[in-house]
C-alpha cells in the first residue's frame, strides 16, 4: 500500500494528490473508538465530499479495499451515510429544509446571531478557541458544531436559521443539507427533540477542566436556565466576497461543456474526453447563501484539478448565451434547478432514494446494500 504524506489535519490542501494522500490515512477502527474527541482518527475529507472533489461511495469504495470486518467499518460508513441522507432530505424538500421543516422551535427570543458566538467570546474556553481557530482554517468538529448550535438555540434560545447561516458561510465544508438540516435537528425542528451538552461533556472530548460556566449545571436544570448576559446580544450581517475573474466571451468554444460549480468539482469527470469544462459561478446563489472569502478561494484552488478548466461568473442564462447551441452538461444538484441541458445523476453510496423521516429508516435499507 502507498505510504500517505502526513500533514497537519486542520490544513486543507487543495492538489489532488494531497487529497489522495487523505483518503489513503483513513483508519476506520481508529475512527469509530475515537471521533468523538477533538483529536480523534478523524478524515478530515469534509471539504472535499462537500465540494464535490469526492464522493461518499468513492470513499466507501475504498474503505471496503482494506478488506476490513463490517463491524470494523460500520461506524465510518454510518457517518458517511448521514450524507447522503441529509442530500436525499434536501433533493426531496429543496427550499423547506430553509424554514422549520417539521416542528416549529420553541421558545424563541432571538434572532440574529449571538455577538458572543462570532465574537469567540462566550466565556467557554474550549468553544472560543475552536471558533477562533474556526476563522482560520475552515474548520469545527462535529460535536463543536453541536454544542454551538444548542448555545444559541437551546440556551440562548435563538432561531437556528442565522447562526446556521453564519456557521455554513465560513465551513470549508458547507454543505446546505448536513448543516442546516443538523441545525434543525439539534433545534428540535427536525425532530422534535432538543440536544443540549453541558460543560462536563464538552471538557471530556475537548480536553478542558473548565468549570463554573453557564454550561456547568446538571443537565436536568437546562429546562429551567435563564439566558445567560452573554448571549443577549445579536449580530446581524455576512462579510461580502470577491469574486474570482471571469473568462472572456472570446475565449468560450461552442462545444460540449460540462458544467461545474460550488458542489461540483470533480476532476475525474469525462477525465480524459475533449470537452469544454466551465466552472460556473453565479453571483445570484452566493447572495443568497452567502460564503467566506477563504471558502470561495478554497473551491477555486479545487478547481485548478480541471484540466483547461474555465471560470464563468453570471448566471447560467448569461453563460448558455454565450456558449449558443453547445450541448450543456451538469451534475443534479437542487441548487441546479434553473440549469438547461443533459443531467446527470451524482454518485450516492447506495440506490436507495426519496424521503425518510428519521435517518436509522434509511440507513436500515442502504446498510442491507452496502454490507454485501
Amino acid at each position: 500500500m502507498q505510504t500517505p504524506t502526513t500533514y497537519h489535519p486542520y490544513d486543507f490542501p487543495t492538489d489532488w494528490n494531497s487529497i489522495q494522500d487523505r483518503i489513503l490515512s483513513i483508519d476506520p477502527i481508529k475512527y469509530a473508538s475515537t471521533r468523538n474527541f477533538e483529536n480523534g482518527a478523524l478524515t478530515y475529507l469534509g471539504p472535499y465530499i462537500s465540494r464535490g472533489v469526492i464522493s461518499t461511495k468513492s470513499i466507501f469504495e475504498y474503505v471496503k479495499s482494506l478488506d476490513l470486518e463490517w463491524k470494523s467499518t460500520e461506524k465510518l460508513v454510518q457517518e458517511l451515510a448521514w450524507r447522503d441522507y441529509w442530500q436525499q432530505v434536501w433533493v426531496a424538500k429543496q427550499s423547506q429544509i430553509e424554514s422549520d421543516l417539521n416542528f416549529e422551535q420553541k421558545e424563541l427570543v432571538h434572532s440574529g446571531v449571538p455577538i458572543a458566538i462570532v465574537d469567540a467570546k462566550t466565556g467557554i474556553e474550549a468553544i472560543d478557541a475552536a471558533i477562533e481557530n474556526f476563522y482560520k482554517t475552515g474548520y469545527l468538529h462535529n460535536h463543536m458544531r453541536m454544542y454551538i448550535a444548542s448555545i444559541c438555540c437551546n440556551i440562548g434560545k435563538y432561531h437556528w436559521s442565522a447562526p446556521a447561516n453564519w456557521m455554513y458561510a465560513n465551513l470549508l465544508d458547507g454543505d446546505l443539507a448536513s448543516n442546516h438540516l443538523s441545525w434543525q435537528w439539534v433545534s428540535g425542528t427536525f425532530s422534535n427533540r432538543k440536544y443540549v451538552a453541558n460543560q462536563e461533556n464538552i471538557n471530556k472530548y475537548f480536553n478542558s477542566t473548565q468549570r463554573n460556566t453557564f454550561l456547568d449545571v446538571p443537565y436536568e436544570a437546562f429546562n429551567n436556565l435563564e439566558i445567560p448576559d452573554v448571549l443577549l446580544q445579536s449580530h446581524k450581517g455576512i462579510a461580502e466576497i470577491n469574486y474570482p475573474e471571469s473568462i472572456g466571451q472570446q475565449e468560450l468554444e461552442e462545444k460540449k461543456t460540462l458544467i461545474y460549480n460550488y458542489y461540483n468539482l470533480d476532476p475525474l469527470w469525462y477525465e480524459g474526453e475533449d470537452v469544454q469544462r466551465v466552472l460556473l459561478i453565479e453571483p445570484a446563489v452566493f447572495e443568497r447563501y452567502p460564503i467566506s472569502q477563504k471558502c470561495m478561494n478554497f473551491a477555486v484552488g479545487l478547481s485548478a484539478n480541471i484540466k483547461d478548466i474555465k471560470i464563468f461568473v453570471g448566471s447560467f442564462n448569461e453563460l448558455q448565451v454565450q456558449l449558443k447551441d453547445a450541448e450543456i452538461v451538469f451534475k443534479e444538484h437542487p441548487l441546479n434547478t434553473n440549469y438547461q441541458g443533459i443531467q446527470e445523476d451524482r454518485e450516492w453510496m447506495s440506490s436507495v432514494e426519496g424521503y425518510f423521516p428519521g435517518f436509522f429508516k434509511f440507513w436500515n435499507k442502504a446498510k442491507k446494500q452496502l454490507i454485501k
